[in-house]
């Protein structure tokens, strides 16, 4: 994609926090990617994306991996350290979308839910 087409891209100019893994949600924001949308990806420390570790490998990497979570950032942060949390409590200030596939409760412990992220970006 030129930087022109990428531009006029559907989602260009969209920023997207991205606390998925394995296959679903990571598939959702890599054509949230392929339109033009800044994808942040946030794994979990201390390893990161478990998908990262599946096969076929190669120079250390998963294939499956890379191909999922092509034209994204990623960081990793252990969402028990509270600069974990500050950081993304900025991030999700700056961002249009969050998408997770957590199971229930699971970002609630750690004040990521619908109703904190909503305190802290209305939009």
């Amino acid at each position: 994609m030129t930087d022109t087409q990428h531009r006029s891209a559907m989602l260009s100019g969209c920023r997207v926090l991205d606390f998925t893994q394995y296959l679903a949600g990571p598939t959702v924001t890599r054509l949230m990617a392929e339109m033009g949308a800044d994808i942040i990806q946030s794994e979990i420390a201390p390893m990161g994306d478990p998908a990262r570790l599946l096969p076929t490998i190669k120079s250390g990497r998963s294939g499956y991996f890379v191909q999922q979570n092509r034209g994204k950032k990623s960081l990793c942060l252990d969402l028990q350290k509270t600069r974990s949390s500050r950081y993304l409590a900025r991030a999700v200030a700056k961002v249009d979308v969050v998408v997770e596939i957590y199971g229930p409760g699971v970002l609630q412990k750690r004040g990521l839910d619908y109703d904190s992220l909503k305190e802290i970006n209305p939009r």
